[in-house]
């Protein structure tokens, strides 16, 4: 089975937001025994290494370590966790630097609910993050619980939405929903497909089999933005999981039309899959 997942990233800047989104990123990296870097962009440069998020202690809360475990039993779980500070003062281009030189395969971001990004997008993007691959990123709004507990680890995941359209494809937000739900162990839930539109124009989709959860298909006409999150309130949504084009990778993700408004008023965690993102290969 082809590795899908081998770089996580989360940029922190060590808020009780970015706690949160700390907690799905382990996760996932657990998940996926992959490495998680821990980024914080400090205008200054200082080195505030005992503010990041204690990796050993919260796996050793969550049952997977003994109290008082070395540094290298983290490595025998089969993450690899590295932290670094990069000293600038816009917090975009640090990260975009950073991954210029580091390449993640998600990023997983706390962001401000009814404000989005915009924190994130705050000056001119430098050129190279066009030019690279897509990357999923997974948002987590920064007043949201989530769905990793932060107790023990456990995820909450019952309903999953998905808004579908002709363009761009929705098959890669169906993979990767599909594949989020199988690696977090999720038993049973519902996937929500939602197309705004007639019926003659829904595009189609290949629903991947997940034992436990049922495929639901709604068409909806209105507002695209209001009726996502009419539906997403209506089926208790956990997660909503995006297409994007992938034209601009990780900032696609944060400031496109639709994407980046659902996060700023939904208040619901939101995976973005770029067209292309690996997360789309089903030959794994």
């Amino acid at each position: 089975m082809q590795k899908i997942i081998e770089n996580v990233l989360h940029p922190t800047d060590f808020s009780e937001g970015s706690r949160v989104a700390f907690y799905h990123a382990l996760k996932s990296a657990l998940l996926s025994r992959s490495r998680l870097t821990l980024l914080n962009v400090s205008a200054d440069g200082d080195e505030h290494w005992s503010e990041f998020p204690a990796v050993r202690e919260t796996l050793e809360l969550w049952g997977l370590l003994p109290k008082g475990s070395p540094r290298t039993a983290v490595v025998d779980l089969g993450i690899d966790v590295r932290k670094a500070i990069m000293p600038q003062g816009d917090p975009v281009k640090g990260v975009i630097d950073y991954m210029v030189r580091h390449p993640a395969d998600l990023i997983v971001l706390a962001t401000q609910q009814r404000r989005g990004a915009s924190r994130w997008l705050s000056s001119s993007v430098a050129e190279p993050i066009a030019r690279r691959a897509a990357e999923m990123t997974l948002f987590i709004p920064s007043d949201s619980d989530g769905f990793v507990s932060p107790n023990d680890g456990s995820v909450s995941i019952k309903n999953v939405l998905i808004p579908v359209a002709t363009s761009p494809s929705p098959q890669p937000a169906v993979e990767a929903g599909a594949r989020l739900v199988r690696s977090m162990g999720v038993s049973e839930g519902t996937f929500t497909l939602l197309h705004i539109g007639d019926a003659n124009s829904v595009p189609a989709v290949s629903t991947p089999d997940v034992p436990g959860w049922t495929w639901k298909n709604e068409v909806v006409s209105g507002d695209v933005i209001r009726t996502i999150l009419e539906v997403a309130n209506e089926t208790s949504a956990d997660l909503i999981v995006m297409t994007t084009d992938g034209r601009n990778g990780f900032l696609d993700g944060l400031r496109g039309s639709h994407s980046e408004r659902v996060l700023r008023e939904s208040g619901v965690p939101l995976l973005t899959v770029p067209l292309g993102s690996l997360m789309y290969d089903t030959s794994a």
